[in-house]
């Protein structure tokens, strides 16, 4: 079992930097890979990206990469989604969740954080 808590989400201006944390319980997190999605407002949930679980295979989809950057630290069981040059449509709830390996497929992870919101002014 994997408990997920999201940090870092807030309000910030268009061109601007957040970075969002994932905190997992328990001693098992290197055992999993870690990915990071988003939901906007009537829109479905969308892959963001995803890390390998030492960390060394990254995977972005188009809309984020050079943008963002996945990262993770063993040692604090967190991992990390750091954004730049945000847009107003990267304003959504953002998700961490774990998989046993990596994927961009929202179903293959089995566990999921309660969502933090990212809100990108104009």
């Amino acid at each position: 079992q994997v408990q997920l808590v999201e940090s870092g989400g807030g309000l910030v201006q268009a061109g601007g930097s957040l970075r969002l944390s994932c905190a997992a319980s328990g001693r098992t997190f290197s055992m999993y890979a870690m990915g990071w999605f988003r939901q906007a407002p009537g829109k479905e949930r969308e892959f963001i990206a995803a890390l390998s679980r030492t960390g060394t295979i990254t995977n972005y989809t188009d809309s984020v990469k050079g943008r963002f950057t996945i990262s993770r630290d063993n040692a604090k069981n967190t991992v990390y989604l750091q954004m730049s040059s945000l847009k107003p449509e990267d304003t959504a709830i953002y998700y961490c969740a774990a998989a046993r390996y990596s994927t961009r497929i929202s179903n293959d992870y089995s566990y999921w954080g309660q969502g933090t919101q990212v809100t990108v002014s104009s």
